[in-house]
């Protein structure tokens, strides 16, 4: 009864190798995809635009700081997500492939010991590079963020 539950976790565990790196792949694109669309935005607040916060207040003046608020949140989620999604996959994805290549070295084939190594060491360096890069670009954003906040209640006082 012990060895099915065993074998049975196993098999289970083998299944979500495929679909893990799969989303890590898409998650390390999505970081790159994110870093050009932060680079843009740093170059259009450089040249005094890119305000996103600021200019929806503009578009509609009754927006509150609650409103405004959530849309932070909002534009904040997806990269703030995936910086605390994709290490927990990385993770994940080196755990999988490690039973497979314990088995394969006791039963001395090496081959598939790199193999299944390899698998689990570049998943795993994929999905740090994507954690750093969203992680970094949350909390830069987060600041600019505040401080469109800060510069929309300065325009709600002129106003």
């Amino acid at each position: 009864m012990n060895h099915l539950l065993e074998n049975t976790m196993y098999d289970v565990a083998q299944v979500f190798l495929l679909p893990t790196l799969l989303l890590i792949a898409v998650l390390f694109l999505f970081a790159f995809w994110s870093l050009g669309e932060f680079l843009l935005l740093a170059w259009r607040r450089r040249g005094g635009r890119g305000q996103v916060l600021v200019a929806a207040w503009r578009e509609r003046k009754d927006l509150t700081d609650d409103e405004l608020d959530l849309l932070a949140h909002t534009l904040l989620e997806a990269p703030r997500v995936a910086s605390r999604v994709t290490p927990m996959l990385g993770l994940v994805a080196t755990m999988i492939p490690m039973g497979p290549a314990l088995k394969s070295l006791s039963d001395g084939d090496l081959a598939q010991v790199s193999h299944n190594l390899t698998v689990a060491f570049s998943a795993v360096i994929l999905a740090l590079i994507a954690a750093s890069i969203t992680f970094w670009i949350t909390n830069v954003r987060r600041r600019w963020l505040a401080e469109e906040m800060i510069a929309v209640a300065r325009l709600r006082k002129e106003a």
